[in-house]
C-alpha cells in the first residue's frame, strides 16, 4: 500500500479545502495556487500514486474523473471557450503529489502546451 498524501486528508475532510464535488469514486477541489481563473484538481478517492499504477479495476474512477471534469467545466462557464485537462506522471512529467490528479484549468487563453 502506498503512503498517504495530503490529498487523502482532503478526501476525508481532515484539512480545509474548497471541495466542489465529491462522490464515492472521486473528489474535486480548487487548487490553492491557481494557474488560471479556474484551476480545480480532480482525484480518485483511492490512492493511486502515478498513472503507471492504474489497474483495470480503476477504470470506472478514471472515467468518472473525465465526466466530473466536463460537469465542472460547464458549471464554471469555461466549457464553450475551452479548457485544459492535465495529468502529470513522475518526476520528469512534473508530478509533485504522488496521488494521481487531473488539473482542470481554464477561464483565459492558456497558450501553447509546452515551451520549446
Amino acid at each position: 500500500m502506498s503512503e498517504e498524501t495530503i490529498f487523502s486528508k482532503i478526501i476525508r475532510r481532515e484539512i480545509p479545502s474548497d471541495i466542489v464535488y465529491q462522490d464515492e469514486l472521486v473528489t474535486a477541489f480548487r487548487d490553492i495556487t491557481p494557474q488560471a481563473p479556474t484551476h480545480i484538481l480532480i482525484i480518485p478517492n483511492k490512492l493511486i500514486p502515478t498513472v503507471n499504477d492504474i489497474e483495470v479495476e480503476d477504470e470506472l474512477a478514471m472515467g468518472r474523473m473525465f465526466t466530473v471534469a466536463k460537469k465542472l467545466a460547464q458549471e464554471e462557464g469555461i466549457s464553450e471557450d475551452g479548457y485544459r485537462l492535465i495529468m502529470n506522471c513522475n518526476q520528469h512529467g512534473g508530478q509533485e503529489v504522488y496521488h494521481i490528479h487531473m488539473h482542470l484549468v481554464g477561464g483565459k487563453p492558456l497558450g501553447k502546451m509546452l515551451a520549446n
